[in-house]
């Protein structure tokens, strides 16, 4: 198995069967900042049904011709109220894109969202509504109790549609049968 690398940022974290919080069960978060002071991601695969892309248009007052279906996600716990575009890298907004590298960035203004209504946004995007945060060394510690495992980020994984396979496909780029899971550490 893969070890966790001294960077997470831009890779994927797969959360372990025994998961303690269920907000996080079964989930696939995409790390879109990570250093010393903590980290920050997005959960990739948690649509959130009940919030439809057209009726953010309209509560936002924000006009699209013919707006695209943008998919809504759960992005996590903190700052729910708050939007986040993950998307591929061929949108930069004059307000502030972070570039998270492996050809994806995230914006969390309103000109992406606007630029999406209009039909010139983004390649490929995902909208999350919060995020996942976590304080100094606190994810480290949680990879380290067996609550998350590692992997490098796919496209597919991160802008594919199929929501429900995404926590299995990123299992199996670990080489992992979610079967064989065990939700108990061990150490060698």
């Amino acid at each position: 198995m893969e070890t966790a690398p001294s960077d997470l940022t831009g890779q994927l974290l797969i959360a372990m069967p025994g998961m303690g919080d269920p907000r996080f069960a079964n989930s696939v978060v995409f790390v879109c900042a990570y250093s010393r002071d903590g980290a920050m991601g997005l959960i990739v695969n948690k649509p959130a049904p009940e919030i439809r892309f057209a009726e953010l248009l309209q509560q936002l007052e924000i006009e699209g011709a013919n707006p695209p279906d943008v998919r809504v996600h759960f992005g996590g716990p903190v700052e729910t109220a708050r939007g986040f575009v993950l998307h591929s890298d061929d949108f930069t907004s004059q307000e502030g894109t972070i570039t998270v590298g492996g050809g994806v960035a995230m914006t969390a203004t309103l000109d992406v969202i606007e630029s999406l209504a209009r039909g010139d946004g983004p390649r490929r995007s995902l909208l999350a509504l919060g995020y996942a945060g976590w304080g100094p060394g606190q994810l480290e510690s949680e990879i380290a109790q067996n609550g998350w495992l590692t992997v490098s980020a796919s496209d597919d994984i991160l802008f594919g549609r199929a929501n429900e396979h995404k926590w299995t496909a990123a299992l199996k780029r670990l080489g992992v049968d979610p079967l064989t899971l065990s939700d108990t550490a061990g150490h060698a």
